[in-house]
């Protein structure tokens, strides 16, 4: 049985996964920032990855967003195999998913509106959708009365609820935050995390990397999949 047969045969075991990696492995030179690596992950599930710093949470979102490329292994996103995606199509894949970074990485002379809306731009999408659009999920965020602001003059929590609405305004089915509350206050960490979880409940999958567990053990129910030293060492489900 060669590897693709064997994946395709592991693969209908899991056919409801959303997302799927397969004995993923990532390397930086001599360094391995993912060790053989395996999990699925349901439609909807809310999922906490934890671990020391250095122990792989961003590499395994930036794999997960084809922000880099595995070095052996298989990621398959709804049964679509990543290593397979065709340049063409990686656009439209991308859009499946929402992206919120720990440094926010706003463009500091767009207002927030227009941070928010470049998502939909790209897309294609028509302006008076865009406006509609945009002031709606910045409502739902509380940044509606800073639409014209720039960047820099928003505080730390400002600045990553513009991200959360940029992550979620174009609906996306996956979520991924890299952790999102890891320079802010306590006040707006929960802030962050409440925003979050109102799109999960929605139906969005959300993958969250942080290594502040209490913070995300107090709110938010979910499952926790820890890595150390690259590998997954644990996962358990968090009540």
């Amino acid at each position: 049985m060669n590897n693709d047969e064997y994946i395709h045969m592991n693969l209908d075991s899991s056919k409801n996964s959303i997302i799927r990696l397969f004995n993923v492995t990532k390397r930086y030179g001599a360094k391995i920032a993912l060790n053989n690596v395996s999990v699925d992950i349901q439609p909807g599930e809310f999922i906490f990855i934890s671990g020391p710093s250095g122990a792989g949470k961003s590499t395994l979102l930036k794999v997960l967003y084809l922000a880099e490329k595995v070095s052996e292994g298989q990621i398959l996103i709804n049964g679509m195999n990543l290593a397979r995606i065709s340049v063409s199509k990686l656009p439209l894949l991308r859009r499946r998913f929402g992206m919120v970074f720990q440094d926010f990485k706003l463009i500091p002379s767009r207002t927030v509106f227009e941070n928010v809306a470049l998502v939909l731009e790209v897309a294609g999408e028509k302006p008076s959708y865009i406006r509609k659009k945009v002031m709606h999920v910045l409502r739902t965020t509380g940044m509606d009365k800073k639409a014209n602001a720039l960047p820099p003059t928003l505080s730390g929590g400002e600045q990553q609820r513009v991200a959360v609405a940029r992550a979620v305004v174009g609906d996306p089915d996956i979520i991924l935050a890299d952790e999102p509350t890891g320079s802010l206050d306590h006040a707006s960490a929960r802030l962050v995390l409440d925003f979050l979880m109102a799109y999960h409940k929605k139906g969005a999958t959300i993958l969250v990397a942080s290594h502040n567990l209490h913070l995300l053990e107090s709110m938010v129910r979910g499952r926790n999949i820890v890595l150390e030293q690259g590998q997954l060492v644990k996962t358990s489900t968090m009540l």
